[in-house]
């Protein structure tokens, strides 16, 4: 049996792309794939162009980072991955880590 994984990049291999508090869009709508309580599965959660800020970073598959955005008008804080997201503000490059 081949187990064909989504992307071939290994991201952890690199610092995350995203920090904490960062402003991002969401590039596409998103539905509930069943592990959004409370929602039903197909249910959109976000849709394309909504604004959000990072929450949390975690990891999926020890492949991917996985992004906690809260999309306050929504009211949700949904899970995406980097190719999900757009940057709305630059990252600092002048911050130096405490």
């Amino acid at each position: 049996m081949n187990i064909v994984r989504e992307e071939s990049r290994v991201e952890l291999e690199g610092p995350p792309a995203f920090e904490y508090g960062e402003k991002v869009r969401c590039r596409k709508y998103v539905r509930n794939d069943g592990t959004f309580a409370g929602k039903e599965i197909g249910e959109i959660l976000v849709h394309k162009g909504d604004i959000g800020y990072v929450v949390s970073i975690g990891t999926y598959l020890q492949q991917f980072y996985i992004y906690g955005v809260d999309f306050f008008s929504r009211g949700h804080i949904v899970g995406m991955k980097e190719r999900e997201l757009d940057w709305l503000d630059e990252p600092d490059e002048g911050l130096s880590e405490v």
